[in-house]
């Protein structure tokens, strides 16, 4: 069972070193199909999608949830990313591979496709984006996977990397579920998820040249029925990752140890982000609503936590 609160965070629990926090009420109750990507930009406007109903969401956190806009998409929109120099258009991953989104009228224009000859006919339909972040040098790195509306997921998944000349990489191949993308303070190291692995990975990261090296487990997720998900890092470097299908985000300390938990009232918790010193939490539908009917109440909503600690600042595409 999930706990059924009605006004937030109730009183910590510790257990030995772990702090725990149950959260129950959603900041916006919705039903995304698989709500992503929150992210906050610098006007204060905060922007998620749903991926498998094809919806681009807005709140300005100002005004708070009476705000709420969302366009119809032409295409999948899995992660998002600001653009230096602008303010109306971002760069997104979409269905096809790198997109430009106009955030008022959701109009998609591609600017770099990622399958080709090499892969063989059909991968263009049977594959769509999913998480993706962009590093200090303003490069995108976005992963690509299975569409599940087409087919289940296997490891023909890739994580590329655009430059700012729109020059594509394929950096890690043989991956399932490309999720959680970010690095460390001092950006030597870049962490990474395939999902049903269940690890986060570290590799060391050369930022003058985008080139990753020496892939380690750094934390591996102790639950036979979840995986880990997106996740976002904070300003003291611990890792707030999303464990789908556990119905919780986990705190990683920067030696990958668990420190922290939040438990919310919904099982498939999807991805992280920070608006100030607040986490917001994006999930997605309930599969078995019959068996687990108290998480498919609050499926698919937004939550906002209160966490008392900032998001490393987030960097911006540079497109030559």
């Amino acid at each position: 069972m999930f706990p059924r609160f009605v006004d937030g965070i109730r009183p910590t629990v510790k257990t030995r070193t772990l702090l725990i926090r149950l959260y129950g009420k959603p900041y916006l109750r919705l039903d995304c199909g698989l709500g992503e990507a929150p992210f906050c930009d610098d006007s204060n406007i905060l922007r998620f999608v749903d991926i498998v109903k094809q919806k681009f969401h807005k709140i300005d956190l100002g005004k708070g949830p009476s705000s709420h806009e969302v366009l119809d998409l032409e295409d999948a929109v899995s992660t998002t990313a600001d653009i230096i120099g602008s303010k109306e258009d971002i760069v997104v991953g979409a269905k096809k591979g790198y997109a430009v989104l106009n955030q008022s009228t959701g109009k998609l224009r591609y600017i770099k496709k990622v399958w080709d000859k090499r892969d063989g006919p059909g991968k263009e339909e049977r594959m769509r984006c999913n998480d993706g972040a962009v590093d200090s040098a303003g490069r995108y790195w976005v992963g690509a996977m299975n569409d599940p509306k087409v087919q289940e997921p296997t490891n023909e998944g890739v994580l590329f990397r655009l430059d700012s000349d729109l020059t594509l990489h394929r950096m890690v191949e043989n991956v399932t579920i490309p999720n959680g993308i970010g690095w460390s303070a001092d950006d030597k190291v870049m962490f990474f998820i395939d999902s049903p692995t269940k690890d986060i990975v570290a590799f060391d990261f050369d930022a003058s040249t985008g080139a990753i090296s020496n892939q380690r487990v750094f934390f591996h997720v102790e639950d036979e029925e979840a995986v880990p998900d997106g996740f976002a890092i904070d300003s003291t470097e611990h890792i707030w990752v999303a464990i789908c299908g556990g119905a919780k985000i986990l705190k990683v300390s920067p030696q990958g140890m668990l420190v922290g938990e939040i438990r919310l009232p919904t099982r498939m918790i999807s991805c992280s982000g920070f608006a100030g010193d607040n986490l917001l939490i994006t999930s997605a539908e309930e599969p078995e609503p019959d068996r687990h009917p108290s998480s498919a109440e609050y499926a698919g909503s937004l939550f906002m936590v209160h966490v008392g600690v900032k998001g490393l600042p987030s960097n911006k595409f540079r497109m030559s």
